[in-house]
């Protein structure tokens, strides 16, 4: 069985009589706050009950009820359930505070809700689409927003049947072209206007004189897209002072593939196999946090066995992703590829054991409500065990060896990229980017889920803030996987793997539900709403290698552009997770 479920005491309606209201929707939970308050409720709930940690800003298109939601997702970094609060305005013309005055960590996320769903958030210090390109017309995830080759809301399509009626929506379209302007809009001549948009279409020098008066020059450079050190398709425009990184924007979006919108049209089990695709390193951790979510809306335990199999699924895969970080992060540093090919072989091992168990190696499509599509067979587990007790833990002291007292790693890593604690409570950080700044939160420990409360396990932090200590939490947090997939191995059950029959199709009571894990790159969690019916209405992922980028230029300003290469190597990004 799963963990007991974690009790909320906290009465915002009472302290804010008249202002804000419990949200009685059924299968609904948390409160409604007026927007026209929303910043002073938001400061009570951060200063006053002590929830300082924003995990997740979600916008929600409630077409039916002619208006816009934003729900978002407030945790104490000393743990505990969340908070959930939520606001909302007119559709015609939806406007909310901003809250990244309160949390800076809502300032991409309302970016992303404006983009998508067309929220406006008052005073945001840069509200700009940050998925779609500056040209693209509409918000796709609003309800009554249809691609050009849109067919219905939600699959299976009829058109897509057999039967003698089976045709291809892509052969309707008289202009046979994916793409749709806005009235007017030329791609070829369109320029943009604000200076601030320049910024980012091409390399420019600006000229700015400094306190004394001297003319300086700051130049604008472009890293990447395509750039190897960027970890796929993501770009950086970095403005210099000579080699000094004096600003830095991260742009998204050239990966995007509208995600959420396709999940909303799939139905619950068929996004099961779609979030294997997030994060290509982590899909055993992608199915975890899903199948949280969309238990929780059910109402189902989880078979016990299916539990400790899940378990050992996901420290796996945290072992493999912080093995393969470290190797990449050597290559960021010029140590070339034999770092990342020792990672790669352990990997490549972890990897034989998912494919004896869900039959693929990188997308696993493992984890059903319930339970899990099959059991590991003997062999399976008998190869766990001798990667778990003899094999890997002499691996990752070999690792820590070789490299922890690696000259050019120390000196490229220690005292660089540094982050407080307090600055990266308040960019929203998680995962190792927040435990390396002092801060020990793991969701493992702070809200447990599945069975990890009955392990004996220590959440590792370091104080130091830089990347050499993002290093050592990574090398040590494989270390203390280890010790979690021990016990796990000791202490699994025989019995069955699934709560209920295994079936193609669920039935999902209407409510909502945010899943959540400690994925190896942070918190990854899923905020779903149900309407009864087959298919999700709102699918949300809360993805840490998106939101962890908050905080991206915060470290690399006063160092130089060399290092930002390594900065955001620390980072460990997934551009599949991050544009979604």
């Amino acid at each position: 069985m799963t963990a007991p479920a974690s009790t909320l005491t906290v009465d915002l309606a009472a302290r804010f009589p008249g202002i804000v209201s419990a949200d009685s929707r059924p299968g609904h939970g948390g409160f409604l706050v007026a927007p026209e308050k929303l910043i002073e409720v938001a400061s009570a709930i951060r200063d006053e009950f002590g929830y300082d940690l924003l995990s997740s800003v979600t916008g929600v298109d409630q077409i039916a009820d002619g208006k816009m939601e934003v729900v978002y997702h407030a945790y104490k970094t000393t743990g505990g359930p969340a908070l959930v609060f939520k606001t909302q305005a007119p559709r015609e013309n939806p406007v909310v505070p901003s809250l990244v005055g309160v949390w800076m960590g809502a300032e991409l996320q309302e970016r992303e809700a404006w983009d998508l769903l067309g929220i406006k958030f008052e005073n945001h210090p840069d509200l700009r689409r940050i998925l779609m390109w500056e040209g693209f017309e509409g918000h796709p995830l609003r309800k009554d927003w249809h691609e050009p080759f849109f067919e219905e809301e939600a699959k299976p399509f009829k058109s897509r049947w057999p039967g003698g009626k089976h045709f291809f929506s892509e052969a309707k379209n008289p202009f046979h072209d994916n793409i749709q302007f806005p009235v007017g809009f030329d791609p070829e001549k369109y320029t943009f206007e604000d200076p601030e948009e320049a910024l980012y279409t091409s390399l420019k020098k600006y000229q700015i004189a400094d306190k004394d008066g001297i003319p300086t020059d700051h130049i604008l450079v472009n890293m990447g897209p395509q750039h190897p050190s960027t970890h796929g398709v993501f770009r950086a425009a970095v403005m210099l002072d000579g080699e000094t990184v004096v600003s830095l924007k991260p742009v998204m979006g050239y990966l995007h593939r509208n995600h959420e919108k396709i999940g909303e049209r799939n139905t619950f089990l068929q996004n099961m196999p779609y979030t294997d695709r997030l994060d290509y390193f982590n899909s055993m951790s992608n199915n975890f946090g899903y199948a949280l979510a969309v238990e929780k809306l059910m109402g189902i335990p989880v078979a016990e066995r299916a539990d400790y199999i899940r378990v050992i699924m996901a420290e796996l895969s945290r072992i493999q992703n912080h093995l393969i970080w470290a190797g990449m992060m050597l290559n960021d540093l010029g140590a070339m590829y034999t770092p990342a090919l020792y990672a790669f072989e352990e990997r490549e091992l972890i990897l034989d054991i998912f494919e004896m168990t869900a039959g693929s190696r990188m997308m696993c499509n493992y984890f059903r409500f319930g339970g899990v599509v099959r059991d590991m067979s003997e062999d399976a587990l008998r190869r766990t065990r001798d990667l778990v007790c003899d094999r890997l833990p002499a691996k990752v002291d070999e690792m820590d060896r070789l490299l922890t007292d690696n000259e050019v790693l120390v000196s490229r890593l220690k005292g660089m990229g540094y982050l407080s604690a307090e600055d990266a409570i308040r960019a929203s950080m998680t995962g190792p980017m927040l435990r390396a700044s002092g801060v020990p939160y793991d969701i493992r420990r702070a809200d447990p889920y599945s069975v990890y409360d009955r392990f004996d396990f220590d959440v590792v932090s370091r104080p130091e803030g830089d990347m050499y200590a993002r290093y050592i939490v990574r090398i040590e947090e494989m270390r203390q996987s280890l010790r979690i997939l021990e016990q796990a191995l000791k202490q699994i059950p025989e019995g069955p793997i699934m709560s209920g029959k295994p079936q193609y199709q669920v039935k999902v009571q209407a409510g909502e539900a945010y899943g959540r894990i400690e994925s190896p790159k942070g918190e990854l969690g899923y905020y779903v709403v149900s309407n009864g019916k087959p298919n999700p209405y709102r699918y949300h992922v809360r993805a840490p290698s998106f939101i962890n980028l908050t905080a991206l230029e915060m470290m690399c300003v006063g160092e130089k552009i060399a290092d930002f290469v390594a900065i955001l190597g620390a980072i460990d990004i997934v551009l599949g997770e991050l544009d979604r």
